[in-house]
């Protein structure tokens, strides 16, 4: 169970990583929503967690330090979608928070079980 719970715990903080990278991205986004020639940022989860075994690994070959891309493919930003974008960000990473949480309190009870 402890390596299992290891083994989440990283995947759980690579998460909080990413979610923290977008939130980041989504605020610049905000921030430069009037400033000529600004490119959106984003950041896009789906190409990093169907990876499979060695996330981390292929994230860190894939992505280096930051995992933020510009996004070309819009001309505007729409604050509304920003906005948006934002709240259900916010919301995947208090999930991701309470799973992380969850796993500290099984590793205290798995320890104080063995006292």
């Amino acid at each position: 169970m402890a390596f299992g719970s290891l083994d989440s715990m990283g995947k759980t903080s690579l998460m909080m990583g990413l979610l923290s990278q977008k939130q980041k991205a989504l605020s610049a986004n905000l921030a430069n929503v009037d400033t000529p020639g600004y490119v959106r940022q984003d950041v896009d989860f789906a190409q990093y967690l169907n990876t499979g075994s060695g996330l981390e690994t292929k994230l860190a070959q894939k992505i280096g330090p930051s995992p933020v891309f510009n996004d070309s493919s819009t001309d505007e930003i729409n604050p509304a979608n920003e906005l948006t974008a934002m709240q259900r960000n916010a919301i995947l990473y208090t999930m991701a928070t309470r799973r992380m949480s969850n796993i500290i309190s099984q590793m205290k009870t798995v320890i104080n079980v063995g006292k």
